[in-house]
């Protein structure tokens, strides 16, 4: 295997120096005057890039415990919530909700299609209503990012709040909680945030507020987590080093300007598909710059994904991800969220040109880099 290690999944994402070197300090304690200006500046910096001026809840667990912090507070067993399924993390919305003794009530796409706003109010209506409308903003699992401002008006039109997971979306494509009328939105640190996994992060408007339900919940508990971090003393203790690791790499995304950050993901999931194109393989997910989250593609006819995905790891040591669940071994996925630039990209698709050769695939080689590097700088120019 190679010495050099590349992570193009997305999520968990690499993270920079920077960010590495604030984790690598030595561990202070929660309830310090060591502590506190971080978390402070950390739970500040989050209002940004949430765009809300809500607090921004903080929690340390994966970005499925901000999910399951978000129904947990919200619904009570017997509610009705809509859940809109087109992947797997959909599905997750389904089974937390279900979970919880939620009247569960989908809509659902195949994977691969893009949600609707008009699809959404319909359902909505031949419901006679729902609590919540519980959705996925950018899924992984299909390389599909939804045009959420457009759902959470039609949800919002029907009296419905808006849940959002955020988790590969929040500081990887425009977000913006209070003027698109989000009502609750979750995310990670793993992935466009640029930092280990292990934190989460809940936004909730005073709408969402006043609806709480009555399910039984402890460590998600909202208003426990809002009184504490008024006072800048956390409910339970935090992974301080993350947190500080989190400070820097919100400061990084801050200081860039996050339209800049934006407009840097769209030129790289354009050089993606453009140079997967030029492969001759083809797109799974949207031909569309709204994707610029993870492009999925397509294995040749004769390919297994899951060798390919093998293959890169072990010789080149290039971490890319596999379809999931029916998905599996007929698609791969490069990520192009966070910390990374043009030249990750033409990496991971040079040595997919050369494992798919060696797999007997019929692509056009030498040309995907060329054409990659020409799609990132079109973007540029534009």
């Amino acid at each position: 295997m190679s010495e050099k290690r590349y992570l193009l999944t997305p999520g968990p994402t690499p993270v920079p120096p920077e960010v590495l070197a604030a984790i690598s300090q030595p561990v202070v304690h929660h309830r310090s005057p060591d502590f506190r200006p971080v978390y402070e500046r950390t739970l500040a910096r989050l209002g940004e890039v949430f765009r809300t001026r809500s607090d921004v809840l903080l929690f340390g667990s994966a970005g499925s415990g901000a999910m399951e912090a978000a129904v947990a507070n919200l619904c009570s067993a017997g509610e009705r919530v809509l859940v809109v399924s087109a992947g797997q993390f959909g599905e997750r919305w389904r089974a937390i909700a279900s979970a919880y003794r939620a009247e569960v009530e989908t809509l659902e796409y195949a994977w691969g299609e893009i949600p609707a706003a008009d699809d959404v109010a319909g359902r909505l209506q031949e419901l006679g209503g729902a609590k919540a409308v519980l959705l996925t903003h950018s899924e992984t699992s299909t390389g599909v990012v939804c045009d959420l401002q457009a759902i959470a008006a039609a949800a919002g039109e029907q009296g419905a709040l808006t849940v959002v997971d955020a988790v590969s979306s929040l500081g990887a494509v425009p977000l913006e909680t209070d003027a698109w009328g989000l009502d609750v939105v979750v995310s990670g640190s793993q992935k466009a945030l640029m930092t280990p996994p292990g934190l989460a992060m809940l936004s909730a408007s005073e709408r969402a507020w006043a609806a709480r339900g009555e399910s039984p919940r402890f460590y998600f508990d909202w208003e426990r987590t809002r009184k504490a971090q008024a006072t800048l003393d956390a409910p339970f203790t935090p992974p301080v080093s993350l947190v500080a690791g989190l400070d820097v790499a919100l400061g990084m995304l801050l200081d860039a300007g996050l339209e800049a950050v934006f407009d840097r993901h769209v030129r790289l999931g354009r050089a993606c598909r453009e140079g997967a194109k030029a492969m001759g393989l083809e797109l799974f997910s949207p031909d569309d710059d709204r994707s610029a989250v993870v492009t999925a593609i397509r294995a040749p006819d004769g390919i297994d994904a899951t060798e390919l995905v093998a293959r890169l790891r072990d010789r080149f040591g290039i971490t890319i991800a596999n379809g999931h669940a029916a998905l599996k071994g007929r698609i791969f996925r490069i990520g192009h969220i966070g910390y990374f630039d043009v030249f990750d990209i033409t990496t991971a698709l040079a040595a997919v040109e050369i494992v798919l050769a060696d797999l007997g695939a019929e692509i056009e080689r030498g040309v995907a880099v060329t054409r990659a590097l020409e799609a990132f700088e079109e973007r540029a120019r534009v």
